[in-house]
């Protein structure tokens, strides 16, 4: 095996396995904490207990997101450093400070107010408490903008250009806004929310299929489906849109993602490849099944296309995306899952139009209940397909187009890359099963419905926020020494 000699290999193999496993957690938080302040603020308009329970209830799911985010997060920056370390020499200028943002913004912020929010029901105000809530979700969605931001300018540098191995940057706006920054944030944005929503429906199906509080979860899964009504379509839209970009900005990536070799010419129609088998080696596609002129519907809504879609045989094999399997199928992945997200809200829609999500009626539902189930990871799913259609699809380009990813590489043995690859792999398993075991064990418990209720409760009144009486230290002057 040739490439456990490779370091640059070997360091794309552990980014990869850092990124994608990191990836996994922020998204929840990201998305749960806009969640959390939907259902707090409407405890606090109602004052309904069960929205307070869920705020209660739900929490427990992102802190234990929180955690394992950080700790998974931290290591993946630091490799920039240890493994990346002439790229980050050649940017850092730009990228380590837009890195930095994403640190003292949004994790400083999250960080911040975390503690008031989780442990300060009954030692603040109400409204200081929600604040808390607010800052915690926009520090959490901070974190988006900022990663987002510095990947998108690898994808699309701007604001600057290389000079003698270093980038110089002109305008530090133009960088920060570049072509891909916009579509990608919100893409991700919305990606965060939908994989939340339909972690929070297929987790509160789960207790309705095994007839536990379905009252109570009712609630949850119709606030989540009331999301996911405005969130699924626009999400599509959105990758709609970031599909354009790739067209127009990386016509390499387009060709490795719909698998094609040919070019097609500007004027012409194109079929679109719904599955194929490519052979990176005989540079064709084995056997494949195509839709005749879809292709330039998808693109551009109508069937002529307006400029050529290039094919990958254009580009010298040096010079193009590899592994074009994979980039094939994770974009199809993505894409089923996205319009199979659409297609379960439009259905679960129906069904509560004619009155069958009522908390009477609900436990009925079977087959849409196991339809959420179901659902419940596919956004995580999603979400790494999309970065490695992303990541993988920009190759072999660490800044796209200027900087080779080989020679963003550190000088390292390949031997130490394998043993932390290794310890990367062997550490996160074991905190892949504790996650399961802690969030199986939240679930089993299922929600504290018994929790006393700030100002309900007559054992436990409502937190009294009147100042104090001031009462002098009347005691000898030596005694208060």
């Amino acid at each position: 095996m040739e490439f456990l000699s490779d370091s640059v290999v070997l360091s794309r193999m552990q980014f990869a396995l850092t990124a994608l496993f990191h990836m996994l957690w922020p998204v929840l938080t990201t998305g749960m904490g806009i969640y959390l302040v939907i259902v707090e603020g409407v405890w606090l308009k109602t004052r309904n207990p069960d929205y307070y329970l869920h705020a209660r209830f739900w929490s427990k799911f992102y802190v234990l997101n929180f955690g394992i985010g950080v700790a998974t997060g931290i290591p993946m920056e630091f490799q920039f450093g240890t493994n990346w370390s002439r790229f980050s020499e050649a940017v850092g200028n730009f990228f380590g400070s837009v890195i930095g943002f994403e640190a003292s913004w949004a994790f400083m912020l999250e960080a911040a107010f975390l503690g008031i929010m989780l442990f300060g029901w009954e030692r603040v105000n109400p409204i200081i408490h929600y604040l808390s809530t607010i800052l915690v979700a926009v520090g959490a969605n901070l974190s988006t903008l900022w990663i987002l931001t510095a990947n998108s300018w690898m994808q699309t540098p701007a604001g600057g250009e290389l000079v003698n191995g270093k980038f110089v940057v002109h305008d530090y706006f133009a960088a920060i806004a570049n072509p891909f920054m916009k579509n990608s944030v919100l893409h991700m944005f919305f990606a965060t929310l939908e994989t939340s929503l339909f972690v929070i429906g297929g987790i509160s199906a789960w207790y309705i299929l095994n007839r536990r509080h379905e009252a109570f979860f009712s609630k949850s899964l119709k606030i989540a489906l009331a999301a996911a009504i405005a969130v699924a379509p626009l999400q599509i839209y959105i990758g709609h849109l970031s599909g354009e970009q790739v067209y127009q900005y990386q016509p390499s990536k387009l060709a490795a993602m719909e698998a094609q070799w040919e070019t097609t010419p500007a004027g012409q129609p194109a079929d679109w490849s719904l599955l194929a088998i490519p052979n990176d080696k005989a540079q064709k596609n084995d056997w494949e099944i195509t839709v005749p002129n879809a292709l330039g519907y998808i693109l551009e809504f109508k069937k002529n296309l307006t400029y050529p879609v290039r094919g990958l045989s254009e580009w010298k094999p040096e010079d193009r995306p590899h592994m074009i399997g994979l980039i094939y199928y994770a974009f199809r992945t993505m894409i089923a899952i996205g319009f199979f997200f659409a297609g379960l809200m439009l259905l679960s829609v129906l069904q509560w139009l004619r009155g069958k999500l009522s908390a009477e009626n609900i436990g009925q539902q079977r087959w849409l209940m196991r339809g959420w189930v179901f659902a419940a990871p596919l956004g995580y799913i999603a979400v790494d397909s999309g970065w490695i259609v992303r990541c993988v699809g920009r190759q072999p380009w660490i800044l796209y187009g200027q900087i080779r990813t080989v020679d963003g590489a550190s000088n390292l043995p390949a031997s130490n890359v394998l043993v932390s690859l290794t310890s990367f792999a062997v550490v996160y398993s074991i905190l892949f099963v504790g996650v399961l075991y802690f969030g199986s064990r939240i679930i089993r418990r299922g929600p504290n419905l018994e929790l006393p209720v700030p100002g309900v409760e007559p054992n436990r009144p409502a937190v009294n926020t009147t100042p104090g009486e001031f009462v002098p230290d009347e005691r000898p002057v030596e005694a208060q020494q």
